[in-house]
């Protein structure tokens, strides 16, 4: 069967992860049955250990379940090699983390431009598209800044910048506006949802937030490692 591209429908089916710490196991999922479909805007909320930050980890291809499946579009990620992994997260997914793993020798602007260097764009297109995506979330002014010059809910706006740059078939977020004020919240999510609508990229959060899930056109609920709840929003 040819491998198609990773950012359609995700399908996870039945899918557990248990961590193993000196013989003492923690199941963090227990058997999760979930489909999103391509272009949807979704948020999972839930308690902090519910597992859905590991649900978004296991989808994104960074870690894997201890059974189950995740299906992208029809390929089965938790069974690909890890060099295959690496580049669909490269070509299509987007990442926000809590922890914004962002490079701190580099600047913010060269940090959205990482990724597009790693797909061979040249200097002069990614700049533009960089200090583009920079200056729509209200960075236009310190993109020269290393991370650690900035401020949490700055270097939380690089992260969502480097996320999107590339626009991404699928953006895996795991509490993207927890370091923002409203403001600076609200037109991040304005800019997602104008790339989730005029692009057909697909949002998966994982969120505490109340603008995010009010946003969401859908909001799954878990708890203790299970779906608890899912709601399509009219």
């Amino acid at each position: 069967m040819s491998e198609k591209p990773a950012g359609g429908d995700i399908i996870c089916q039945r899918v557990t992860k248990v961590y193993t710490i000196k013989d003492v196991e923690t199941h963090a999922l227990r058997g999760v049955d979930l489909t999103v479909k391509q272009g949807e805007f979704t948020a999972i909320a839930g308690p902090s250990g519910s597992g859905k930050t590991t649900l978004l980890n296991l989808i994104g291809g960074l870690d894997q379940p201890t059974s189950g499946t995740i299906h992208l579009d029809g390929l089965e990620i938790s069974a690909l090699p890890q060099g295959r992994l690496s580049e669909i997260r490269l070509r299509k997914m987007g990442f926000v983390f809590q922890a914004y793993n962002l490079i701190p020798v580099l600047s913010g602007l060269e940090n959205v431009e990482y990724i597009l260097l790693l797909q061979g764009l040249s200097a002069k297109e990614r700049r533009a598209r960089a200090e583009a995506i920079l200056t729509e979330v209200g960075l236009g002014d310190i993109m020269n800044k290393r991370p650690m010059e900035m401020s949490g809910g700055q270097q939380q706006r690089v992260a969502v910048a480097r996320a999107i740059v590339h626009e991404p078939e699928l953006v895996l977020a795991d509490e993207p506006t927890a370091n923002l004020d409203s403001k600076t919240a609200e037109g991040l999510l304005h800019l997602m949802l104008v790339l989730n609508q005029k692009k057909s990229c697909t949002f998966l959060f994982s969120t505490h937030d109340a603008r995010v899930m009010e946003h969401a056109r859908r909001l799954v609920s878990i708890r203790d490692g299970k779906v608890d709840a899912d709601e399509i929003k009219k």
